[in-house]
C-alpha cells in the first residue's frame, strides 16, 4: 500500500470515519501510522485477586456494587466498588471521577491497573485504569502489551487498535526513510547503531504490536531520532540556503537609535541592550538576518522589536509584524504606536475586523506605511508592500510554515525588486524559554538572543498550591478581595466539556459554578473552538474590565496582555508541563498590583516536585532547566516544547538523542551541499523537510 494514499484505502475506514479523521490531522495511511499509543498497559503481570501484594497490580475480573458517595461539602466525590475473579474480590476506589458508577457492564470482565495498597485500614486498589477485555481483541493473552491510543475527533481507542489490525500486512512494506539505512548507501557511516536498514519498519510494528516494553522503548528511540534528525536537517540546509540570499543593507545609526532610546519612558535592561545590539549589528548585512529573540514573559520582547523597525524606517523600508490572534496584534499595534509615532513612523493595523481595508493596501503599496502590524491578514495576496525589509514574526511556532513563507516572499515581489534572490530579515519572537543547554543545538537555523532579566519594578507573582477541597477557604475569600480591589481573574480549565473518559475539569461546567459561587460577578468562559472574532470579542470586554472572572483553556497562553488581571487559578495543574505553568501564570504580574497565581490540584498526595518548583521559582529559564532533569533523558513522551518545536514523539529531554542527530543532520547536510544529486537517494526524507527549507529559500 502507498503510505501517501488516502485514509479511506485502510480497511474499516469509510467516508464518515475518514473525515473525522481528518479533522485530526490524519489524511494519509502515513499520519495513521504515526498516530501512535499515548500509552500501554501491561499485562505480563497480570495476578490472581487471591495473591495480591502491596504495589502497582494488573488483575482481570468483574465490578460491582458500585456507588458514590460526597464528601467535605461535595467538594470531594468518592466512587467504590468490587472487583472479582475465582479467587476472590478487592475494593476499587476512584476519587473525583463520578462517572465510574455509569461506567461497567457488571457481566463482563475487565482489566484494572492500578496501586493496591493499605488505605484508612484496609486494603483497597486505588484510581485504576479500566479496559474492557474484549476490546484487547480475541485470543488476547495476559503475557501481551496492549497500546492505548487517545481519542481524536469522536474515533475512541479501540477503533484504533482495529485500523491497525487491518494495516498489519503493509508494515513489511514500509520503506526506511534515514540516510545510511540503504543498501550500498554513501552515508551510512554517518548515522548511530540503531538506526539500521529496517529500522523504520521494526520501529512502527513494534509501537503498535509490542511484545515487550523493551520493543516499545527502542521502538520510541528511533522514532524520537528520526524526528529530532528531520527537523536539525532541515534547520541545517535552511541555513545554507539562507547563505546564498541578499538582503537589503540596514545601516546602523547612533543619532537615530539614540533617540529612540531616550524617548522611552522607562530604561533599557543591560538584556535588552545585548540583543537590540546583536539584531541592530545583523541589520547591517547583506545576508538576511534570521535571529530568535527569546525571553521570558514581560521580559521586554517588543520594545526591542521597536527600535529593529526604527532602524528600518530610517533606511527607508518597511516592516511588518505578524501576531497570531488580533487580540495580541491590537495590543502591539497600542504598544507600539505610542513608542514610534512620535518619532515619524507611520504604523497601520491589519486584521479581520479592520474598516477600510482597500485605502490601507493602497498606502502600503505606495511606501506610506511603515509599520503594518497584523494577523494572517498580512499575507493575503492582495497584501503588497513598497520595500518590506524586516519581518518580525511573534510567537513562530503559533505560525504554518506556509504562512510564514507567504509573508517572506512579500518581498520578492516588492515594487523596487526585481532579483529573485532578494530576501528580508528575519526576527522571531518567543517567550516560551528553552534551556540553554539545548538552544543551539535545536536552533541550529537561528541566532539567538536572550532577554534573561525582567524591567525593574516588576513585581514578583507570588504562587501557592492548593488542594481542591481548600478552595472554598482559602482561594474564594482570595479572589473576592481581588475583584472587589477592582482586579480580574483568570481561571483555567483543561478541557472544553465535560467527558466520562476525562478526569478533568471543564470550562463550562466550571463557569456554571463560579456562577453560583460569585452571583455578583460578571463571568464568561472562552476556548479554542469558538470563532476567532468571538474569541478577539470576549478578550478585548476582559481586557477593558467588563469580566470579572474569565474561565478559559489554555488558548489565553500565549500574547494576553492584561495589566488589571491579579489572580491565575490553574485547576488539575498536576496535567501541565513547567512550560505551560509559567507561561499561563505570566498573564498575571502585568501591572502595579500585587499578583497570585493558585495551582489547583486533586490528589491527596504530597506535590510534585514540578509543582513544587513552580511555588519556588518565577524564572522560566530556570523552570526550564529543571524540567529537563526532572523529567530526564531517558522519558520518551513529555509537554515541554512540544508546542513550540513541532515534536510529536521526540522531547527536549533526550539530550544524548538530539546530540546524535545534531551530528548526523551536520554530516548529511555537509554531503548535500558538496554533491546535491544524492539527495534523490532520500525522496520522502527530502519531500518532508523541504517545507522547512522553503522558510528561507525565495529563489
Amino acid at each position: 500500500m502507498n503510505l501517501l494514499a488516502e485514509v479511506t484505502e485502510v480497511k474499516g475506514i469509510g467516508e464518515k470515519t475518514a473525515e473525522s479523521l481528518n479533522k485530526a490531522g490524519i489524511f494519509t495511511v502515513r499520519d495513521l501510522l504515526y498516530t501512535l499509543p499515548r500509552d500501554y498497559e501491561n499485562f505480563q503481570n497480570l495476578v490472581k485477586i487471591g495473591r495480591l501484594t502491596p504495589g502497582k497490580v494488573v488483575i482481570r475480573g468483574k465490578i460491582s456494587d458500585l456507588d458514590t458517595r460526597f464528601a467535605r461539602r461535595r467538594h470531594l466525590s468518592i466512587t467504590s466498588g468490587k472487583i472479582s475473579d475465582d479467587t476472590g474480590a478487592v475494593r476499587v476506589v476512584w476519587f473525583n471521577q463520578p462517572y465510574r458508577a455509569k461506567q461497567f457492564d457488571e457481566t463482563r470482565d475487565y482489566y484494572f491497573t492500578g496501586e493496591y495498597n493499605l488505605k484508612n485500614g484496609r486494603y483497597q486498589i486505588t484510581s485504576p485504569s479500566a479496559i474492557l477485555a474484549e476490546d484487547t481483541g480475541e485470543g488476547h493473552k495476559s503475557s501481551s502489551i496492549y497500546p492505548i491510543y487517545r481519542q481524536k475527533s469522536g474515533i475512541k481507542p479501540p477503533q484504533f487498535n482495529k485500523f491497525f489490525k487491518n494495516l498489519r500486512p503493509i508494515f513489511a512494506e514500509i520503506p526506511d526513510l534515514l540516510p545510511g539505512t540503504f543498501k550500498n548507501d554513501p552515508l551510512k557511516s554517518t548515522r548511530p547503531a540503531f538506526v539500521y536498514e529496517g529500522a523504520r519498519k521494526d520501529a512502527l510494528f513494534s509501537s503498535h504490536f509490542p511484545d515487550t516494553e523493551v520493543e516499545v522503548k527502542n521502538a520510541r528511540k528511533y522514532l524520537a531520532y528520526e524526528e529530532l534528525f528531520e527537523l536539525l536537517l532541515a534547520a541545517k540546509l535552511s541555513k545554507q540556503e539562507n547563505s546564498k540570499l541578499r538582503a537589503e543593507t540596514l545601516k546602523f545609526d547612533q543619532k537615530s537609535t539614540k533617540k529612540i532610546v531616550d524617548s522611552l519612558p522607562f530604561k533599557l535592561t543591560n538584556a535588552q541592550r545585548r540583543a537590540t545590539w546583536d539584531i541592530l549589528q545583523d541589520l547591517e548585512k547583506k545576508t538576511p538576518m534570521s535571529r530568535l529573540l527569546q525571553g521570558d514573559v514581560g521580559s521586554g520582547k517588543t520594545v526591542v522589536a521597536a527600535i529593529s523597525a526604527f532602524q528600518a524606517k530610517e533606511n527607508g523600508y518597511q516592516t511588518a509584524l505578524l501576531a497570531p490572534t488580533a487580540i495580541l496584534a491590537t495590543q502591539h499595534y497600542e504598544g507600539l504606536k505610542s513608542l514610534l509615532e512620535p518619532l515619524g513612523v507611520k504604523i497601520a493595523l491589519l486584521t479581520g475586523a479592520t474598516k477600510h481595508k482597500e485605502q490601507l493596501k493602497k498606502d502600503l503599496r505606495s511606501g506610506k506605511i511603515d509599520l503594518l502590524i497584523g494577523t494572517h491578514a498580512i499575507i493575503t495576496d492582495d497584501t503588497n508592500f513598497y520595500s518590506l525589509a524586516l519581518c518580525i514574526i511573534d510567537e513562530q511556532h503559533r505560525f504554518g510554515v506556509d504562512q510564514r513563507q507567504k509573508l517572506l516572499l512579500k518581498t520578492a515581489r516588492n515594487i523596487k525588486k526585481s532579483a529573485d534572490n532578494i530576501a528580508p530579515h528575519l526576527l522571531s519572537m518567543t517567550a516560551t524559554p528553552i534551556p540553554r543547554s539545548l538552544q543551539l543545538t535545536i536552533f541550529g537555523d537561528l541566532d539567538i538572543s536572550v532577554i534573561d532579566e525582567l524591567p525593574k519594578g516588576r513585581q514578583k507573582i507570588e504562587t501557592e498550591i492548593l488542594r481542591n477541597i481548600d478552595q472554598e477557604s482559602q482561594l474564594y475569600p482570595k479572589i473576592t478581595e481581588e475583584i472587589k480591589a477592582g482586579h480580574q481573574v483568570y481561571w483555567i480549565c483543561k478541557n472544553i466539556e465535560d467527558s466520562p473518559k476525562l478526569e478533568t475539569t471543564s470550562v463550562k461546567k466550571q463557569a456554571e459554578k463560579l456562577k453560583h459561587i460569585f452571583p455578583k460577578y460578571h463571568i464568561e468562559f472562552l476556548h479554542g473552538r469558538m470563532k476567532p472574532a468571538e474569541k478577539d470579542e470576549i478578550m478585548e470586554r476582559f481586557s477593558k474590565g467588563k469580566i470579572d472572572i474569565l474561565v478559559s483553556t489554555t488558548v489565553v497562553e500565549v500574547g494576553v496582555n492584561v495589566p488589571n488581571a491579579s489572580v491565575m487559578v490553574i485547576m488539575d495543574a498536576e496535567n501541565y508541563g513547567l512550560a505551560q505553568l509559567h507561561q499561563l501564570r505570566g498573564r498575571v504580574g502585568r501591572g502595579q498590583a500585587k499578583s497570585y497565581c493558585f495551582l489547583l490540584t486533586n490528589s491527596e498526595d504530597l506535590p510534585t516536585r514540578r509543582l513544587r518548583e513552580m511555588e519556588k521559582s518565577t524564572d522560566g529559564f530556570y523552570l526550564a532547566e529543571a524540567d529537563l532533569k526532572i523529567r530526564g533523558p531517558g522519558e520518551i513522551y513529555g509537554s515541554l516544547q512540544h508546542g513550540a518545536l513541532d515534536l510529536r514523539i521526540a522531547t527536549l529531554s533526550d539530550t544524548k538523542l538530539i546530540s546524535a542527530a545534531s551530528k548526523q543532520a551536520t554530516a548529511v547536510a555537509g554531503a548535500f551541499s558538496k554533491n546535491p544529486e544524492i539527495m534523490l537517494n532520500y525522496k520522502e526524507l527530502m519531500s518532508g523537510i523541504s517545507h522547512y527549507q522553503q522558510l528561507t529559500t525565495l529563489n
